[in-house]
């Protein structure tokens, strides 16, 4: 609420927003970045933003990327001429250790959710999110435990990071580990992309292992703890539920199936109607659309959807008849908002717990769609 409060005040006083006046404000620090507090403030913020509910690479992104990627290019050319190539803070060090897993450093923690947790919700979570977060997609999971926002995790969401780049940048430093050097597609897998990005450098393998076990030691107290609070929960509904036992006859189980198939929402589809999903990177919005699209087909509903990085073809608008915008892009509300009304297009926000069980039922994403074009006619 903090923040929230705090961006109107700025987008009434400065004419932008939160995200805007911290990349500026910051970007003297993060132009000074290649130090250990250079990486602490780097990737602590990007972590400590996204916690907060702003999209952190966007922030810090702008101020870095430059830099990162000369870096990268700097260590292959000291690689090709025989030389040490000594540059720690490289686009690959963000993409593969510092937020190996995506923003957080959560690449184990879905298979902690899944084989060291009681909770049968966070086994869920495990569940449903550990295949995109190994490619670094790990929205499912940052909403779906949830991570943003809950003050069980913050520590280990912001501390991980930092902790890992400067594992990194020992190595590289101190253990003469040459920095990365190859671009590789940010969605591939950490250990992959240290071992590939490294040019399969022998020390890279010591590093995946470090990472790897530092990793763990640090989120598991905190999801050991989140994971008691949430058997408790578990328990207390349980109990509950047991305290009044409704008592159920076949008339009455007749006459729910009835009321359920009447009260079923009908579609209306006459229309045909193009949706566009867009989020930070095109990863969520990708699973979002591709759940959309196979309810639809299920259900002989014309209903086509479409995965969008924000930014990223913006005039496939003009085409649509809803816009769905990711909970992590919600400081860009407003601007989406002026894309849509331009081109007659209805905007559908999210919550962060909303849109992720939106992911796992296309059905009831399609009835909410549906539900929302309906009421504007």
């Amino acid at each position: 609420g903090l923040f929230w409060i705090i961006d109107i005040a700025i987008r009434q006083i400065a004419n932008g927003n939160l995200a805007e006046l911290a990349t500026i404000i910051l970007s003297p620090l993060f132009t000074a970045a290649n130090g250990y507090l250079g990486f602490a403030i780097i990737f602590g913020f990007i972590a400590f933003f996204w916690f907060i509910g702003v999209h952190g690479p966007s922030v810090v992104g702008p101020a870095v990327i430059a830099i990162m990627y000369n870096n990268q290019v700097e260590n292959l050319r000291l690689f090709r001429e025989g030389q040490h190539a000594h540059i720690a803070l490289t686009q690959s060090t963000q993409d593969f250790v510092a937020l190996i897993g995506g923003t957080g450093a959560t690449f184990l923690v879905p298979y902690i959710f899944i084989f060291l947790c009681k909770s049968k919700e966070l086994k869920a979570v495990g569940k449903a999110s550990f295949i995109p977060t190994t490619f670094a997609v790990n929205e499912p999971l940052l909403f779906g435990a949830p991570i943003i926002l809950n003050p069980v995790f913050m520590i280990p969401f912001i501390v991980t990071p930092i902790l890992n780049s400067w594992v990194l940048k020992f190595f590289v430093e101190n253990l003469g580990m040459n920095g990365f050097m190859h671009f590789l597609p940010w969605p591939t897998p950490g250990p992959i992309g240290i071992y590939m990005a490294s040019n399969f450098a022998p020390l890279s393998l010591l590093l995946i292992a470090v990472i790897m076990i530092l990793d763990f030691v640090i989120w598991m107290p905190f999801i050991k703890a989140y994971d008691r609070i949430k058997v408790g929960e578990e328990r207390g509904t349980i109990e509950s539920q047991n305290i009044v036992q409704p008592q159920a006859n076949v008339e009455s189980n007749e006459n729910s199936q009835l009321e359920t198939t009447e009260t079923k929402v009908q579609y209306d589809i006459k229309d045909h109607v193009n949706v566009l999903v867009v989020c930070a990177g095109g990863g969520t919005s990708g699973i979002l659309a591709n759940s959309l699209n196979k309810a639809a087909k299920e259900q002989n509903i014309h209903l086509n959807a479409t995965a969008r990085a924000y930014g990223q073809d913006m005039d496939l608008i003009k085409d649509m008849n809803i816009v769905i915008l990711a909970p992590q892009m919600d400081s860009m509300k407003n601007e989406m908002k002026k894309y849509t009304d331009q081109h007659n297009a209805l905007l559908m926000t999210t919550t962060g717990k909303e849109y992720i069980a939106l992911t796992r039922d296309g059905e009831a994403a399609i009835e909410k769609i549906y539900k929302l074009l309906s009421e504007e006619k």
